[in-house]
């Protein structure tokens, strides 16, 4: 498919839509009010939208290698900070993936170049949840584990920002979910862990790690 076959199915889509509803792009331009954030990753099978269903205007979304929340990453922050404080988004959705190229190559390590200095942070969940992924040897299951306790560690990074600290201390209705999306049937799952206050976070991060070291979640 060329790239001018893509412009040809943007008219056609384009098309279909206003054939359906005549004022969808004149909504859709007067005014973006979403009530989701979507944290996810940049991988090509995992499209925000599409996966829970909404259309465009009804999802706000950042995307990275990983889906990961890092606290020196201004690009991630500044759309967290415009979702929360101009769009007032209700809910802040962090989606990981089974699967998951950014979590496999942080696994087996080796020289990738640039984005190693990426996959650190990822790593470092890794190592600091050494005890969960050692409990077996097969790959595919520690990989899985892993994609898991990722999502859980960026939802909790979420939380930690100044961002929902000061949204919540100013009494700002925001919740902020963890889920982990599986590739072979398209289904996402909750990971045991959504807050909408700072006091909530302590005991539902801890639970929700603690079910993953205890149920392992085996389904892929």
């Amino acid at each position: 498919m060329s790239v001018e076959d893509l412009i040809q199915n943007n008219r056609r889509w384009a098309e279909g839509e206003v054939s359906a509803d005549s004022e969808f792009f004149r909504r859709l331009a007067a005014q973006q009010a979403p009530k989701y954030l979507w944290i996810g990753c940049a991988d090509s099978r995992v499209p925000a939208n599409q996966i829970i269903g909404l259309q465009p205007g009804e999802v706000f979304v950042h995307r990275n290698v990983a889906n990961l929340v890092v606290h020196t990453d201004l690009n991630c922050l500044s759309v967290l900070q415009y979702a929360v404080e101009v769009l007032r988004v209700e809910h802040v959705i962090v989606c990981g993936h089974y699967g998951c190229g950014g979590i496999a190559a942080a696994l087996q390590g080796g020289a990738l170049g640039l984005i190693e200095n990426w996959l650190r942070h990822i790593q470092d969940v890794a190592e600091l949840r050494h005890g969960i992924l050692a409990r077996e040897g097969d790959p595919v299951w520690r990989a899985d584990r892993l994609c898991e306790l990722n999502v859980l560690e960026q939802a909790h990074n979420v939380c930690r920002t100044t961002i929902v600290q000061d949204a919540w201390k100013r009494g700002q209705p925001l919740e902020i979910h963890a889920w982990i999306y599986r590739l072979s049937d398209g289904l996402v799952q909750p990971l045991h862990f959504s807050v909408s206050t700072a006091a909530e976070v302590p005991g539902r991060f801890a639970g929700a790690v603690e079910h993953i070291a205890g149920a392992g979640q085996r389904q892929r």
